[in-house]
């Protein structure tokens, strides 16, 4: 199984952007469809974002949509997020996650988490 591990997290202010990092372990990576997913302070975790196993779709979450880019390298085993204009309300721990089915629909498809990453955004 897929073994996922965050980087990239940190304290910004808000309209900051910043980029999450997620490296995948083993060498079927490119098997995995892969997504992000946060959860605020006092809050579930909810979707964010999602890429197929080729890089060639994606999907986002309104609250997202037009300022996070999610991306992938298969060639490094590892899918990004590129998020702009951040607002205090993207304040969350990130995860990411990795499924072995086409799309990452839910959370409750998810084969692998990564640990979190602590994503804060301050005025």
């Amino acid at each position: 199984q897929v073994q996922l591990v965050e980087s990239g997290g940190g304290l910004v202010q808000a309209g900051d952007s910043l980029r999450l990092s997620c490296a995948a372990s083993g060498r079927t990576f490119s098997t995995y469809a892969m997504g992000w997913f946060r959860q605020g302070p006092g809050k579930e975790r909810e979707f964010v974002s999602r890429i197929s196993r080729s890089g060639g779709s994606t999907y986002y979450a309104d609250s997202v949509k037009g300022r996070f880019t999610i991306s992938r390298d298969n060639a490094k085993n590892t899918v990004y997020l590129q998020m702009n204009s951040l607002k205090l309300e993207d304040t969350a721990v990130y995860y990411c996650a990795a499924t072995s089915r086409p799309i990452l629909g839910s959370s409750s498809l998810v084969d692998a988490w990564g640990q979190g990453i602590q994503v804060t955004v301050s005025s």
